[in-house]
């Protein structure tokens, strides 16, 4: 019911529980565009139309929530008028969260979850380079995955999304060539070590390459047994992680001549580029 990023699955009761269920009827205005903050919205059903009043021009719908989404959390989190107006286009439900439980669910996660990456992320070599606020904006960036034992986190060929960072558990990096579909297990991975990006403790390094040269997946990653990660999807990585870029590439080479040591002619080196 609670769609929100900055909630970890450990505070979802809480949130629930702070919440109230409120009827709308069509034509009711839910936020006003230059309003105080006062609530955050969770859809339970329902349409609800979003306008936009620009300086001496009339209101214009932009966009629409149909069944789904939350609103009203700007306003809130950051102490700042309300930017667009909503209105219901028919019957629904909302679930609804007072400004004062919502700022005090959303700073003491945030802190939390601060905390936690920022030890995280303490001992990766890539980022040590980094100004303290960069590492901070990159832990509050970081987003929470579970994995039960043999559920596959990323498959080789994929499309690259993100990199990710083992919190808890045990992953295994595997690989198979064009001509083999046998995979060939790399190495393992476990709490503090990461993937998706280059990695000291990834010997092959083989899944940075779908994300520093935007091809697919070189290899398959699952989880060995219940696995808790942090991740950070691609727009965040090359936004956050732009000065790391240059670093990671000049390493490709050394990752392509430790696959082929391992691989032998099976692997076409070219298609790793």
């Amino acid at each position: 019911m609670v769609p929100m990023c900055w909630c970890v699955q450990e505070q979802i009761q809480e949130v629930i529980d702070a919440m109230f269920l409120k009827e709308v009827e069509d034509g009711d205005v839910i936020i006003r565009q230059g309003d105080d903050g006062d609530y955050f919205y969770v859809i339970e059903d329902g349409v609800y139309d979003i306008y936009v009043k620009n300086d001496g021009e009339p209101e214009k719908r932009v966009g629409s929530y149909m069944n789904t989404g939350s609103f009203g959390e700007l306003a809130l989190m950051y102490n700042m008028p309300r930017a667009a107006t909503i209105k219901a286009a028919s019957h629904g439900s909302l679930w609804v969260m007072d400004r004062q439980t919502f700022r005090k669910i959303v700073l003491k996660s945030a802190f939390k979850k601060r905390k936690e990456y920022e030890k995280l992320l303490e001992n990766v070599p890539m980022l040590k380079h980094l100004k303290h606020y960069e590492r901070m904006n990159l832990c509050d960036a970081l987003m929470p995955m579970s994995f039960e034992p043999n559920q596959i986190i990323i498959r080789q060929g994929d499309e690259a999304e993100g990199m990710y960072f083992v919190e808890e558990g045990t992953v295994r990096v595997t690989m198979h060539s064009e001509t083999d579909s046998n995979e060939v297990e790399m190495s393992r991975l476990t709490k503090g070590e990461y993937f998706g990006a280059r990695s000291t403790k990834l010997k092959l390094g083989v899944t940075e390459l779908a994300l520093v040269t935007h091809r697919p997946r070189a290899a398959s990653v699952y989880a060995v047994d219940h696995v808790k990660l942090a991740s950070l999807d691609v727009q965040a990585f090359e936004r956050l992680l732009g000065p790391c870029m240059d670093i990671m590439k000049r390493n490709i080479d050394d990752y392509e001549k430790q696959v082929a040591e391992m691989f032998g002619a099976r692997i076409d080196m070219d298609e790793l580029r």
